[in-house]
């Protein structure tokens, strides 16, 4: 069976039509955003602080006075004396606004026990309001979505903790 030029072409074609297809599909911001608190909230469980600065950006504030250098630094220092850290997030909702987009969820956390941990679930775990996560494509990539202001309404942390 000999495959002429015509059908080679046409099948080249679906193939690139089917991986455009795919990539519109995988690109798309919900998709982004979702993936990106995804593995964020994985890159804390696991201590990596170069992965999850990846996904903090440079003009990153929050409410309680961080810049994301110091957002890192107080992870890195509030994780320190916990082990075996699992992040849940549930009941989450996204809202796309062009280049921005709101992550609402319930944040729970869970781990080994020890007097950290059960200081930052007592904390973090009886929490009412949800957390936010504000995101905000920074170029024209469709992958590149950059943390820039987290909050919580009901999370008091001191500017004196660490």
């Amino acid at each position: 069976m000999s495959i002429s030029f015509r059908g080679g072409f046409y099948v080249g074609l679906a193939i690139a039509l089917c991986i455009g297809l795919y990539l519109v599909w995988l690109w798309r911001p919900e998709r982004q955003v979702r993936r990106h608190t995804d593995n964020f909230l994985h890159a804390i469980e696991h201590k990596n602080w170069t992965a999850a600065g990846d996904f903090i950006g440079s003009e990153y504030q929050d409410q309680w006075g961080d810049d994301r250098a110091r957002v890192l630094e107080r992870m890195r220092e509030g994780f320190r004396y916990v082990r075996g850290i699992q992040i849940y997030a549930s009941n989450t909702t996204l809202l796309i606004e062009g280049r921005r987009a709101k992550w609402t969820g319930k944040i729970t956390i869970d781990g080994d026990e020890g007097e950290a941990m059960d200081l930052l679930k007592e904390r973090v775990n009886s929490l009412a309001t949800p957390f936010q996560l504000e995101w905000r494509r920074i170029s024209a990539k469709p992958w590149d979505w950059k943390l820039v202001r987290v909050s919580n309404s009901a999370l008091e942390i001191p500017a004196d903790i660490y």
